[in-house]
């Protein structure tokens, strides 16, 4: 891109309001962009970073995130990148298990690492992030040499990255990427969203931002604190996409549901949209609705994948609100469309143990709930060092097959007969009571309609196969939590045949969330929570 078109913008960093109340940015073109690159690798390389080094990543989202990741990937080494949100004590657990031998972070990064010496232990070469708003100022890197003239030749099945889940529904894994997967990745959301060179992009989760420099976007970077994004300004998201015409946007529906809101009670459209990408947590009814009003001339999409896989599939707000929402708030689940070109889904009848080959996958019926299993060029094949995890989670293809590997999704959902994918729920979410499982995304979408709840949580109380269905609501603005509304709520309830087996509701303030997409429930923690009420 940098060759293709370097006087192009490829970074807009925000360095505050100008005196006229627009906000001010630092610009830097692709040709910018590759120096800054390079500055970074051999600053890395400076400090012994080599080939094959696994290192870990602990930078400021924008600039610092995407020069220092496409620097590692130049040279050949592997960034290891991990959810600080995901708490101290998790983070340095995921440090030990990766055992990276490089770190590129911020002083308090560095310092983490020293106090915390037994997790970073294997740490060789500490590399500082710079200080200055940009690197190519050090005197390692001279104007005009481009990132190519180090360029190693990295094969497409060799490591290129380790990206840590979440961890919102067990212990985090390290997710083993090879450059051949990232391409497929990169090919597969330029085909499937019509992404072209020159566009405008406003990342609301950070590490997204890595897509733009390769497929030629111009990445505005957010005025958003990664570590509390349900604080964003909706303001200032609204002023930086119309001030810089953005045309495409990721972020989950927590935060784009924010901005919609903040957007309708002051007649407020994004025109310049095109698309909006709302994933990590399954879209609310509301927010497909009200993306029609915020992108007069875009569509609101949501792709459905993991950091395992993705994407595996898309849907667009106008199959959505012609076709399939009130079959979700019929308690029939979340469709999320059709698999992309090359991508498969197949849906695995419940099993809880390991899977030998695709020949003893069992497959369920059209409309029957099951397992969701993929494959294709961007599903990845291996755990980092947990072979028992990827032999739970991985199922080889059989000889011959184009499918070398599928991935168990852990997520529930069905086929239909038009060949799109429902969504139900986390398979360890599931309710198994006496009279058959419950499915949180097929209770929760029924009971979300009553005006009351903002959010609820379906949790189990008691043995798998004979467990109580009680529901966790978080009210909404306005109402008040009580005896007289769990009552009302539990009348609601039983008006629709997915949620006459609940049997109580609970009321919290806030329920917990995910901090990455500040979207995903912690429902697992929330039954813990219940059980001890």
């Amino acid at each position: 891109m940098a060759r293709r078109q370097p006087g192009h913008p490829a970074l807009k960093i925000p360095r505050g309001p100008t005196a006229e109340g627009r906000i001010d940015y630092l610009t830097l073109t692709f040709a910018d962009l590759d120096t800054e690159v390079e500055a970074w690798r051999r600053r890395l390389v400076s400090r012994g970073v080599q080939r094959g080094d696994r290192t870990l990543v602990m930078v400021r989202q924008g600039l610092p995130l995407i020069a220092s990741v496409f620097a590692l990937f130049a040279m050949g080494a592997v960034p290891v990148v991990i959810d600080p949100g995901m708490g101290l004590g998790s983070f340095l657990r995921c440090v030990r298990h990766a055992r990276p031998s490089g770190l590129v972070g911020i002083p308090q990064a560095r310092l983490i690492s020293r106090l915390a010496w037994s997790a970073f232990r294997s740490v060789r070469a500490r590399v500082p992030a710079p200080s200055a708003l940009v690197a190519r100022c050090a005197p390692s890197a001279p104007a005009g040499v481009s990132v190519a003239d180090g360029l190693v030749a990295t094969r497409a099945d060799e490591l290129a990255a380790v990206l840590f889940t979440s961890g919102s529904t067990g212990a985090p894994k390290g997710v083993c990427y090879t450059h051949g997967m990232f391409d497929a990745q990169v090919e597969l959301i330029r085909a499937a969203y019509q992404i072209e060179p020159g566009e405008i992009d406003l990342p609301l989760l950070p590490i997204f931002a890595l897509f733009n420099p390769a497929l030629g976007m111009t990445t505005i970077v957010p005025e958003i604190d990664p570590r509390r994004p349900a604080e964003v300004d909706p303001a200032a998201i609204i002023q930086a996409v119309n001030q810089e015409q953005v045309t495409n946007s990721f972020g989950s529906p927590t935060l784009w549901r924010k901005i919609a809101t903040y957007a309708e009670t002051r007649s407020i459209t994004l025109p310049s949209l095109r698309r909006v990408l709302c994933a990590g947590a399954p879209v609310p009814p509301s927010l497909w609705l009200a993306a029609s009003r915020l992108l007069p001339r875009g569509e609101l999409h949501s792709p459905y994948g993991a950091t395992e896989a993705l994407p595996v599939t898309t849907i667009g707000a106008r199959e959505v609100v012609t076709e399939t929402l009130a079959q979700t708030r019929n308690g029939e689940g979340t469709c999320v469309g059709r698999p992309l070109a090359g991508v498969s889904v197949r849906i695995l009848k419940l099993h809880d143990g390991p899977v030998a080959s695709e020949t003893d996958m069992k497959l369920c019926a059209p409309g029957e709930i099951g397992e969701i299993v993929v494959a294709g060029p961007s599903v990845t094949h291996t755990y980092d060092a947990l072979p028992d995890a990827t032999a739970r989670a991985k199922i080889p293809g059989s000889p011959g097959s184009a499918n070398a590997v599928w991935h168990r999704m852990g997520d529930c959902g069905y086929l239909d007969a038009q060949g799109r994918l429902w969504f139900c729920g986390r398979r360890v979410e599931r309710v198994e009571t006496a009279d058959g499982p419950l499915y949180t995304e097929q209770v929760e979408p029924v009971m979300n309609q009553h005006p009351a709840v903002h959010r609820s949580a379906l949790v189990g109380i008691g043995p798998v196969g004979r467990q109580r269905a009680w529901l966790v609501v978080e009210i909404a603005a306005g109402h008040r939590s009580g005896e007289r509304l769990e009552r009302e709520l539990m009348a609601f309830a039983q008006g629709h045949p997915c949620t006459a087996r609940l049997e109580r509701v609970l009321f919290r303030r806030r329920l917990p969330v995910d901090v990455r997409h500040n979207a995903k429930i912690h429902r697992l923690s929330l039954a813990r929570w219940a059980a001890r009420r």
